[in-house]
């Protein structure tokens, strides 16, 4: 985690820090609390540590301390690296964001990055990419793609699985450590840093390269890192040809919720909130399959994968 690993500046602090995290481990939150709280009044500008001050107290039952403390993150880390505006969200002392901050997310996957590919495939059952594919196989009789683009790229999972049938295949990631695992596999024919919470003139999509160049675009769980999805929508109108698919996955919600912040800090989006943006884009939902995509804390994550295209 982030905040287990940028110090304080001050070895003491440091240092109780260091027997506070030993405490939480060994289930004494209340005790880690107290011990971190000492290392804060030596250390008070030390966002990251008032960030694990706040995880101690949420877990030891203490809201309106973990609350206090999450207040104290984002005042000295307006960026909000940390994610303290979703956890004071989910703790009701604030107001669900639309998108959560990018700066979060590109730090999130910066740092997972060197194990993404095996924490993801050999722990948590990961199977999205392989599952995508399949259902893009399905439905266009595994069509040959002139241009593909695949948005949220990672470390390249999905670009593996459609090389094969691209004659030019483009990857977009928010996150510089990703980009660089995905290039070592030499997978794309070019890469690049991208921002889908952006509008389409200044998420980096487009500028220099042309527009509505892709017969596939690919979100590969991505969307689950993303609030509202007009902006995606708002890319994927002006990135796809006529006629052009757009294979995408959400973690579900249910019917009555649209999009809304789950305990992990990823967001689930509702099938009636997927169509209606499809519908209003130009899009035709062509195949959806509801399927487990992921294991979470020992259990199964439902998700929903989608098949959209656009019209002539």
């Amino acid at each position: 985690m982030i905040f287990n690993q940028l110090s304080s500046g001050d070895l003491i602090a440091d240092r109780r820090a260091d027997y506070a995290n030993m405490l939480a481990e060994g289930g004494e939150l209340q005790a880690a609390a107290e011990l971190m709280a000492q290392a804060l009044e030596l250390a008070p500008n030390w966002a990251a540590g008032w960030f694990r001050l706040a995880d101690y107290e949420e877990k030891s039952g203490r809201k309106e301390a973990a609350i206090e403390a999450l207040g104290n993150t984002l005042r000295l880390n307006p960026d909000d690296i940390f994610g303290a505006s979703l956890k004071l969200a989910l703790l009701g002392a604030a107001e669900t964001p639309e998108q959560p901050p990018s700066t979060y997310v590109e730090r999130l996957f910066d740092d997972y990055a060197e194990r993404f590919d095996e924490a993801l495939t050999e722990k948590l059952n990961y199977s999205v990419p392989e599952k995508l594919a399949a259902l893009i196989d399905r439905t266009s009789g595994r069509q040959r793609f002139r241009h593909v683009t695949d948005l949220g790229c990672g470390t390249g999972l999905f670009g593996e699985r459609v090389r094969d049938r691209s004659d030019f295949l483009e990857g977009f990631d928010l996150s510089a450590n990703m980009l660089a695992k995905a290039e070592g596999k030499a997978i794309y024919d070019r890469l690049s840093q991208a921002d889908l919470s952006l509008l389409p003139e200044v998420c980096g999509l487009f500028g220099e390269l042309e527009e509505r160049r892709a017969d596939l675009a690919s979100a590969a769980d991505v969307l689950m890192y993303l609030g509202n999805l007009e902006s995606v929508f708002l890319i994927i109108d002006r990135l796809l040809k006529p006629e052009g698919f757009f294979a995408f996955s959400v973690e579900k919600a249910a019917a009555e919720e649209g999009f809304v912040l789950r305990p992990s800090l990823r967001y689930a989006h509702s099938e009636p909130y997927v169509a209606s943006l499809c519908a209003g884009h130009g899009l035709s939902l062509i195949a959806v399959e509801r399927t487990f995509i992921r294991m979470d804390a020992g259990l199964p994550v439902s998700g929903i994968l989608f098949l959209a295209r656009k019209g002539a």
